[in-house]
């Protein structure tokens, strides 16, 4: 069953007020790779990007990066 409009009203306000978004550009195929790495690991692309973005922040500074790191 197909969400109604007021449930795609509610997603879309809880994501404004709760996530931002990056847009990134790669060259053509790129996505297809990233993809499927993900996938290989039972990722999503958005969570194989965070987590990369989370590891290499931690790598350069030393410390855990952002509010959802584990520990």
């Amino acid at each position: 069953m197909p969400a109604s409009k007021a449930q795609q009203r509610a997603v879309s306000k809880y994501m404004k007020e709760n996530y931002d978004e990056i847009k990134v550009r790669m060259e053509k195929g790129q996505k297809n790779t990233i993809k499927a790495h993900a996938e290989a690991r039972g990722e999503s692309v958005n969570g194989f990007v965070n987590r990369a973005i989370a590891e290499t922040m931690e790598r350069d500074n030393g410390a855990p990066a952002g509010p959802n790191k584990e520990e």
